[in-house]
């Protein structure tokens, strides 16, 4: 058998069809109508409120 004969690439097929077949019968009973939950989104992170001592209060005119 040479490196990249048709008798490899067969034999890869077969072995991937039977791991994909042992796969699919051990995770058989997960499996139901919805496949993945729906995701849920996080609430919104809240800004704090400026603190009054932080205040900057623009300079009276001092003509």
């Amino acid at each position: 058998m040479t490196l990249f004969s048709s008798d490899l690439f067969r034999n890869f097929g077969v072995g991937f069809m039977a791991g994909a077949v042992i796969m699919a019968a051990s995770t058989i009973d997960q499996w139901g109508p919805q496949l993945e939950s729906p995701a849920q989104a996080a609430s919104p992170l809240e800004a704090p409120a400026p603190s009054a001592e932080f205040l900057i209060e623009p300079l009276e005119n001092s003509e």
